[in-house]
C-alpha cells in the first residue's frame, strides 16, 4: 500500500514518471531488430531511475541497517544477473527467460504474503494482494516447469487420467478460495498458505502436459502472467512505474501469445485448459510412419548447386543455435551474395524455443535485419526459389501441417519450403524434431539430406564453395 511516511516526495513521483516513459519508449524501440538493443537499454535505465528514486527520495530516510541490507541485495542480484547473462549460450536463452520470468512471479508472491496482514480491512488492496499471490504463484511454478522442460530435465509431456477435468477443478478451486478470502476479510493465515499451495500446484499442472513444440507460446503466456502480477503490486503501492511496467509486460505478452497461437493455428483456450500440445497416440503413430526413400547430398555437390543458383532461402532452426553455426551461415551468405546469388532468411514465428529466438541468433552474427523475412512475406517467393537450405529446422517446414489430418501439427501455418525447386535439409540424423513427428518433406523427390553437425557441415560447404573459381 502507499506509504504515507515515505512515498510522496515530488522527486520520487518524477522518477516514477521518468521510469514509466522509458518503459513505453523502450518497448516501442524493441519492436524492430535494428533498435531493440537500444530499447532494452533505455528500459533498464528507467528501472534504475525508479529504484534510485525509491531508495533516496523517501521523506523518511532508511535506517543504516535496512539500507545496508538493501544495497547488499542489489549488488548480489546485479552480480548474478550480469554473470548469468554474459555466460549464457544462445541455446540456453529460452530457459534463462523462463527462469527470470519465474523470479518475477516469486517477487509478486513475496510482496503479497508480506502485505496481506496490512490490508485485511481494505477491500481494494486485499484484492490486489490475493491476485498477486495467485497469478505470481502460477507464473513461478509454471516457469520452473518450463525451465526444466527446456533444459531437458523433464522429458515427454505428462498427462494424468482425466487431466482436463482435474485441472479445471483445480483452477475453479483456486479462484473460489481467493474470492472467499477477499470477501471474508480477516481470515486465518493457514487458508492463505493453502491458497498459495493450490496456485503453485495449478502452475505445475498447467505446464507439465505441454508438448515441446508448443513451449514458445507457454513462455509468452507465463510472461504475461508475471506482468499482470507486477501490475497488481503497482496498484497496491500506488507505484506508477511498477504499474506501467506490469501493464506493458502483461499486455505485450498477451498480444504475443495470441499472435503465436495464430501462427500455430490453435486457440488460446487450449492453453488455458491444458489441451495445448496434446495429440492422440494414433495420430502420433500415423505421423511417424516412413514415407519412402531419402537422398543425401555431399558438400561438394551442394557447393556447385548453390554457386549456380540465383535465389537461395535459408530456413534457420534450433539446430543452428545448438551448433553455434550462426557465424558460419552468415559467412556462407556473404560469399554467395558476392557471387551474385540473392540470399534471404525465412523466419517462422515459432522457430526455436521462444519468440524471436532466430532473430536474436542471427543478429548476434550481424546478419542484416532486412534479410530476415517473416513467413507471410517469404511464402509467395518459394516457388521462384532455386534452393531452400533448411538448417536445424523441422516442424516449421513439415508439409503434414497442410496434408495430413492425423498429424498433431495439422492446420499450423508453415514455411512453404517444399514448393522450391530444390530443398536441402541439414540434420544430424533422421530423428524426429521437437514435436516428435516425422517430416514428410524428407521424402519429397526434390529434397536431399545434408547430414552432419550444422557448424561442421556448413564449414565443409563453405570450403568447397571457396574452391570453386
Amino acid at each position: 500500500m502507499n506509504d504515507p511516511q515515505g512515498m510522496t516526495h515530488p522527486l520520487l513521483e518524477l522518477c516514477y514518471l521518468a521510469g514509466s516513459i522509458t518503459f513505453i519508449l523502450g518497448l516501442k524501440l524493441m519492436g524492430h531488430p535494428r533498435t531493440a538493443r537500444r530499447g532494452n537499454f533505455i528500459g533498464a535505465l528507467g528501472m534504475g531511475v525508479a529504484i534510485f528514486g525509491t531508495i533516496f527520495f523517501r521523506e523518511r530516510p532508511l535506517s543504516p541497517v535496512v539500507a545496508g541490507w538493501l544495497f547488499a541485495a542489489l549488488a548480489f542480484g546485479t552480480a548474478i544477473g550480469w554473470i548469468t547473462a554474459r555466460r549464457v549460450r544462445m541455446t540456453q536463452m529460452p530457459e534463462l527467460v523462463s527462469m527470470f520470468n519465474g523470479m518475477g512471479g516469486a517477487c509478486a508472491v513475496v510482496i503479497g504474503l508480506m502485505e496481506y496482514p496490512n490490508c485485511l480491512g481494505e477491500s481494494g488492496p486485499r484484492l490486489a494482494v490475493l491476485a498477486g499471490i495467485v497469478i505470481g504463484s502460477i507464473s513461478f511454478s509454471g516457469s520452473l516447469v518450463a525451465f526444466l522442460k527446456l533444459n531437458g530435465t523433464l522429458g515427454r509431456p505428462l498427462r494424468l487420467p482425466s487431466y482436463n477435468f482435474l485441472n479445471t477443478v483445480e483452477l475453479i478451486g483456486v479462484i473460489a478460495l481467493a474470492y472467499w478470502l477477499w470477501q471474508a476479510g480477516p481470515a486465518p493465515f493457514p487458508l492463505l498458505y493453502i491458497l498459495l499451495a493450490a496456485a503453485l500446484l495449478y502452475g505445475v499442472l498447467f505446464t507439465v502436459p505441454i508438448g515441446g513444440a508448443d513451449m514458445p507460446v507457454v513462455i509468452s503466456l507465463l510472461n504475461s502472467f508475471t506482468g499482470l502480477a507486477a501490475a497488481f503490486g503497482g496498484f497496491l503501492y500506488s507505484n506508477y512505474a511498477m504499474l506501467t511496467g506490469g501493464i506493458l509486460v502483461g499486455s505485450a505478452g498477451t498480444l504475443l501469445t495470441l499472435a503465436m497461437c495464430k501462427a500455430m493455428n490453435r486457440p488460446l483456450s487450449n492453453v488455458v485448459f491444458g489441451a495445448f500440445g496434446a495429440s492422440s497416440n494414433a495420430a502420433a503413430a500415423g505421423a511417424t510412419q516412413a514415407r519412402g526413400a531419402i537422398k543425401d547430398i555431399q558438400a561438394g555437390e551442394l557447393a556447385v548447386l548453390l554457386n549456380y543458383s540465383q535465389r537461395v532461402v535459408i530456413v534457420p532452426g534450433y539446430g543452428l543455435a545448438v551448433a553455434q553455426a550462426q557465424h558460419v551461415i552468415h559467412e556462407l551468405e556473404s560469399l554467395l551474395e558476392r557471387r551474385g546469388v540473392q540470399v534471404k532468411y525465412a523466419i517462422h514465428p515459432v522457430a526455436g524455443r521462444m519468440p524471436g529466438h532466430m532473430n536474436v541468433l542471427l543478429a548476434e552474427a550481424n546478419v542484416a535485419y532486412e534479410k530476415l523475412v517473416e513467413m507471410e512475406e517469404i511464402n509467395p517467393e518459394f516457388e521462384r526459389t532455386d534452393v531452400v537450405l533448411v538448417i536445424g529446422a523441422n516442424d516449421v517446414v513439415n508439409p503434414a501441417a497442410r496434408t495430413s489430418a492425423s498429424s498433431p501439427i495439422y492446420g499450423m501455418p508453415i514455411l512453404d519450403a517444399d514448393k522450391a525447386r530444390r530443398i536441402i535439409v541439414n540434420k544430424r540424423s533422421m530423428n524426429a524434431g521437437y514435436a516428435g513427428i516425422d517430416n514428410e518433406i524428407f521424402y519429397h523427390p526434390n529434397c536431399s539430406m545434408f547430414f552432419g553437425d550444422a557448424k561442421q557441415a556448413l564449414s565443409d560447404l563453405l570450403a568447397e564453395l571457396k574452391s570453386i573459381s
